[in-house]
């Protein structure tokens, strides 16, 4: 018995992404769920008088975008409750941000901030004198862009109780003056909880806000999937459960937990408990655990197997290794997906030993477990992901010498043979990994995927063209790996592979429509291509104006 089309889309450049890297030129769906696939004269017995049919006019089709990683719900809330401080290139840009702040705001009791950049304070944090001229008796705490730093002013140190006297935190640093020893107003990594636990979270409705207006901006991208890291029990979790059930979700996500590196296997029993909770809905569930092993280069915390060439120090190891060992252990017996943060590369070393263990001591399971960002990676130990089955969660936004960065901080930092050869991604494929791509928003404040693939093949920033500009250029990849990075391997790191990531029969139809066919123009202008549908489950969440002039007719394909 033949089932019938709501929607068919013919006359297309359809690119599926199955395992064959197949082409079709229509897709019919039906109940949200892809019907048929192939070509426009199979399609015809899929219509019927009430089936809305699309002339896509060879434009290009696409599986739904994945991001691998993403802090939606904290990234949402920053975007629309916080001081803005990516504009700033200067502590003073940064502290008259903050007046105005105060000016607009009388009678404010703390001020957080989002945004300054590494360079601002390149070597050496920024200062809080900067913020005690401005804002002396009021706490002012304020995030670096890659969030592992944060700037505060004196009486936010006073308030948390951090003095002349006040040893590192494990895994962390309070930057102090060179002359004084007293904190000089940067806190690095572990040390930043000693303000920011004194800090009010978001309300629920601060984060359903903010995740409402992410989705807005994803759908326009293409973006129908999403893993978010670092979900805590608490306020962010409680306005996805909300969203879900008033039906507000437009993108499927599967969050992990954050371990607490000071609680070891204890904590796990509770990560069982709070997983449960979240097992069964549709569009959000908390299945993985998330590990941070240390921090990034520029705040010199990323754990290096050489020291930095600027401070005479290896990094931040945030875990001790034998507990690591042993909670990833506990994780994996509990069939969590383990998802780890590793930067440097002796972290990543540290970081599979714990997954070999983990591995050696547990019963086999479908794991997919995870390493993100490798920014830089050994040869055996890319080998050794491999065989241990590890998802690589690289970030090909940062494949690139932006001049701030790179020239003032990665390559000073690091050394320029060590600069050089960051962020492998050929490698990772050559060695047959699964590379599913991230932005890391918002740390990637413009997370369109369509940037990131252009990055995954140039390797320079969009708009230039300087070879010399060209990053690490060994490892370019190629289109299609680019394309599969965000989409089915993506879904496969998700779990998500049998309903999403690739445009199949059975699958949900997570679809987008682009306005030009992305292999037939120069690289440099993949980043222009416009989304102009994205269908999620067959539903409309995203139509850009210039799509359905006159492409849509009823019952003729």
């Amino acid at each position: 018995m033949n089932t019938y089309a709501d929607t068919i889309f013919y006359n297309g450049n359809i690119y599926t992404v199955d395992k064959n890297r197949s082409w079709a030129e229509a897709v019919a769906i039906s109940n949200g769920n892809i019907l048929f696939v192939g070509s426009n004269e199979e399609a015809q017995s899929y219509k019927s008088a009430w089936t809305k049919t699309i002339d896509l006019k060879g434009k290009l089709v696409l599986p739904g975008f994945v991001d691998s990683h993403a802090h939606v719900s904290m990234g949402g809330a920053e975007a629309l409750f916080t001081v803005k401080l990516n504009h700033c290139r200067s502590q003073q840009e940064a502290a008259d941000a903050v007046k105005k702040y105060l000016d607009d705001t009388p009678g404010a009791e703390v001020v957080i901030g989002v945004g300054w950049g590494n360079a601002i304070g390149a070597g050496v944090g920024p200062r809080k004198e900067w913020l005690d001229e401005i804002a002396p008796h009021v706490p002012v705490c304020l995030y670096s862009e890659d969030h592992h730093s944060l700037w505060v002013n004196s009486k936010a140190l006073e308030l948390a109780g951090i003095r002349k006297e006040s040893a590192n935190p494990k895994g962390g640093v309070i930057e102090r003056d060179r002359v004084t020893g007293e904190p000089s107003g940067t806190l690095r990594e572990s040390a930043m909880n000693l303000v920011t636990k004194n800090i009010p979270d978001y309300t629920v409705e601060q984060y359903k806000d903010g995740i409402v207006a992410y989705q807005k901006r994803a759908a326009a991208c293409g973006i129908t999937s999403v893993h978010e890291p670092f979900m805590r029990n608490g306020n962010a979790i409680r306005a996805y459960s909300e969203l879900e059930k008033e039906g507000k979700l437009t993108i499927r996500y599967r969050n992990s937990l954050f371990v607490d590196p000071r609680l070891g296997i204890d904590q796990v029993d509770e990560l069982v408990a709070e997983r449960k909770k979240h097992c069964h809905g549709s569009y959000f569930q908390t299945n993985s655990a998330k590990i941070f092993i240390d921090g990034v280069v520029e705040g010199a915390t990323a754990y290096l197997e050489e020291p930095y060439e600027h401070i005479d120090s290896r990094g931040e190891l945030i875990w001790e290794p034998e507990v690591y060992k042993e909670t990833a252990a506990r994780l994996h017996k509990e069939r969590f997906t383990i998802h780890i943060h590793s930067i440097g590369d002796a972290s990543t070393r540290i970081a599979l030993d714990g997954l070999a263990y983990a591995e050696a001591r547990g019963e086999p399971f479908d794991a997919r477990h995870a390493i993100t960002h490798l920014q830089l990676v050994n040869r055996e130990d890319i080998a050794r992901m491999k065989k241990l089955n590890i998802v690589a969660v690289p970030n090909p936004y940062w494949f690139m010498k932006e001049p701030s960065y790179y020239f003032e901080i990665e390559e000073p930092y690091l050394g320029k043979e060590r600069a050089e050869s960051q962020y492998p991604m050929k490698s990772l494929i050559d060695a047959g990994l699964i590379a599913a791509s991230a932005s890391d928003y918002p740390v990637t404040l413009n997370f369109h995927p369509l940037n990131g693939i252009q990055l995954g093949v140039t390797r320079i920033e969009i708009g230039k063209s300087d070879e010399r500009l060209i990053h690490n250029p060994a490892e370019r990849t190629s289109l299609a790996h680019m394309i599969a990075s965000f989409t089915i391997n993506g879904a496969y790191s998700l779990k998500l592979d049998h309903i999403t990531g690739s445009i199949e029969k059975g699958k949900k139809a997570d679809l987008i429509v682009l306005d030009q066919n992305i292999f037939e123009i120069p690289e440099s202008n993949i980043h222009q291509a416009k989304v102009l549908l994205t269908l999620f489950e067959g539903k409309e969440v995203f139509r850009h104006q210039e799509f359905y002039n006159d492409e849509v007719t009823k019952g003729e394909v």
